[in-house]
């Protein structure tokens, strides 16, 4: 069996990142909450 994660900084972005979150309805959902629940870090 292969290892499954093998971190890439683009494919973080691209898949996680602030502008992914904003396309969809329920990305600006995640960012809502994650607003209402202070967090340091909004996206990846």
């Amino acid at each position: 069996m292969s290892i499954t994660y093998k971190p890439k900084k683009r494919k973080r972005k691209r898949t996680h990142g602030f502008r992914k979150r904003q396309e969809t309805k329920s990305g600006q959902r995640v960012l809502v909450n994650r607003r209402r629940k202070k967090r340091k870090k909004l996206t990846v």
